[in-house]
């Protein structure tokens, strides 16, 4: 009889055990899925400010620009008469 009710008390205990892990997995794997929900949307904030980034980038570096902001800003223009050497080997 005494070995009936040891091996019941431990499994019971065994299953005790096993539920509070599972409980314990179950919580810890919520917390990453909404772990993971945030970093998804820091990524796609930071993917949107990359794009806005690049086009402004590209409004900036535009030749066009680039020139107007020369000739008015620093002076400059753009000689008349040019000659372009090749370089030599």
């Amino acid at each position: 009889m005494t070995r009936q009710l040891v091996t019941i008390a431990t499994l019971s205990l065994a299953i005790l055990v096993s539920a509070v892990a599972v409980v314990q997995a179950k919580h810890k794997t919520r917390e990453m899925a909404h772990e993971l929900q945030l970093e998804r949307v820091e990524r796609d904030k930071l993917s949107t400010e990359w794009a806005q980034l690049q086009l402004e980038e590209s409004a900036w570096a535009n030749p066009d620009r680039v020139a107007q902001v020369a000739r008015r800003e620093l002076s400059m223009v753009q000689p008349r008469n040019y000659v372009v050497l090749e370089s030599q080997r």
